[in-house]
């Protein structure tokens, strides 16, 4: 991890505005704890009101430490060289089941794995948390005894989009009923992307204000009302 600070403000979002100003990063940049939250300090009515949270700068990088010496470019030989060493991979992997193939492709400057075949379904788990593992996986395998980064992307039965669609569906909803009742509401855990989603859709939010708490693998969205 990066520098780490401890924040102070009369509120939680107030406390992580404030240290976000200070380190000059966003959310999605940072590790969020918060050390004495709104509901502690309302029942401490003989000291001032203030909100500690702890802030940590994240690595650069998106799944592991390992990756962070990672900062060049990828060439078409290591995009090459990344292919094969998946390939290498799931060849094996695949004959453990009836009917899965795989097809993998350049798309966005990542290699793009998609799943199909009639057992194909068994690779997306509760909430994607076996495509999710499998795609840090293939990251993994994919950059092993590299100095660059190639990045992965794994989908199965378009998974992914679907997921997309229900976040963004259920950032909505929560955002409405935050500003009915006026209670923030803490998410389940989710992966970086699917945070990002959720961050994403309602970052223009008259009404509500998302940040994230806890460490990986258990992080989750807060959605609070707007101060």
């Amino acid at each position: 991890m990066g520098k780490s600070i401890i924040s102070e403000g009369n509120t939680t979002n107030e406390a992580i505005r404030n240290g976000l100003k200070e380190l000059n990063l966003t959310e999605d940049q940072v590790e969020i704890k918060v050390l004495d939250d709104d509901k502690k300090v309302f029942f401490n009515i003989l000291e001032p009101r203030v909100v500690k949270v702890k802030i940590t700068e994240k690595e650069h990088n998106d799944f592991s430490t390992n990756n962070k010496k990672k900062t060049k470019n990828p060439s078409s030989d290591d995009y090459e060289v990344a292919e094969k060493n998946i390939k290498i991979f799931l060849d094996d992997f695949v004959k453990a089941f009836k009917n899965i193939s795989y097809e993998i492709s350049l798309q966005d400057d990542r290699l793009n794995v998609v799943f199909s075949g009639d057992d194909a379904s068994k690779l997306i788990g509760y909430r994607g948390e076996v495509i999710n593992s499998l795609q840090t996986l293939l990251l993994s395998i994919a950059n092993k005894d590299t100095d660059v980064r190639v990045g992965v992307s794994v989908n199965i039965l378009n998974y992914k989009e679907k997921r997309e669609n229900e976040l963004k569906l259920l950032a909505h909803k929560i955002e409405k009923t935050v500003e009915r009742t006026h209670k923030k509401v803490t998410l389940e855990p989710m992966p970086a992307f699917e945070r990002k989603i959720i961050h994403t859709e309602l970052q223009s939010s008259k009404y509500v204000v998302t940040y994230s708490i806890g460490e990986e693998p258990h992080r989750k969205v807060v959605i609070d009302l707007k101060k």
